[in-house]
């Protein structure tokens, strides 16, 4: 009968991967709000990038997805550090995912994922970090459609961000259009009651 391998590694690292749902992202403060959490993020983060893939050219959708999934999970152990913080504070994200991926079966592969996500010179590290970014911006324009007016104070350095921060032109043309976007269009635009169904005048 062959050896139960010990997989307690592997079980403590999936234990961790719930609990970033309880990472807050630390902007927070400045919106007093309820914004997505680390693990909210990395979701929104993967479908963004899904959507740049197919507008691009010659994407790997499939290390683009681990990529997404992976890129901030080492706030998990160092936290968020936002704009302001960031100026006082230093982070080593890279012991952070080391120790995070010791002596699972994807560490070599996911550190090596790290690593090009952090280096941005492939086509999928530079979508990633532009659905990061983009993430950003929904967000912002989320709590802009509560009544923040953060969304206004940050346009400067939202915009600086576009013209030189942005790797992909599918990524700059989301930014341009969200400015202006309704993020409650999906809903009140879809298929519902009003437009469908029984409330239809």
């Amino acid at each position: 009968m062959p050896k139960t391998p010990n997989l307690s590694t592997d079980i403590n690292f999936l234990y961790e991967m719930g609990n970033i749902r309880f990472i807050a992202r630390t902007w927070s403060r400045f919106l007093h709000s309820d914004l997505s959490n680390l693990a909210e993020h990395h979701f929104r983060v993967f479908w963004i990038a899904m959507i740049i893939a197919a507008r691009e050219k010659n994407v790997d959708s499939g290390k683009l997805a681990k990529l997404c999934l992976l890129h901030d999970i080492a706030e998990s152990r160092t936290g968020d550090v936002d704009y302001l913080s960031r100026q006082y504070v230093e982070r080593n994200e890279e012991l952070g995912i080391k120790d995070m991926l010791a002596g699972t079966p994807i560490e070599q592969e996911f550190l090596a994922l790290w690593r090009e996500y952090e280096d941005r010179e492939t086509l999928e590290a530079k979508i990633a970090k532009d659905a990061d970014n983009i993430d950003v911006d929904l967000e912002l324009a989320e709590q802009e459609a509560n009544g923040s007016q953060l969304k206004r104070s940050l346009m400067v350095a939202r915009s600086r961000v576009a013209e030189s921060k942005l790797y992909t032109d599918t990524a700059r043309q989301l930014y341009r259009q969200i400015q202006d976007s309704d993020p409650h269009a999906w809903h009140m635009l879809g298929r519902n009651r009003h437009t469908s169904g029984d409330w239809k005048k």
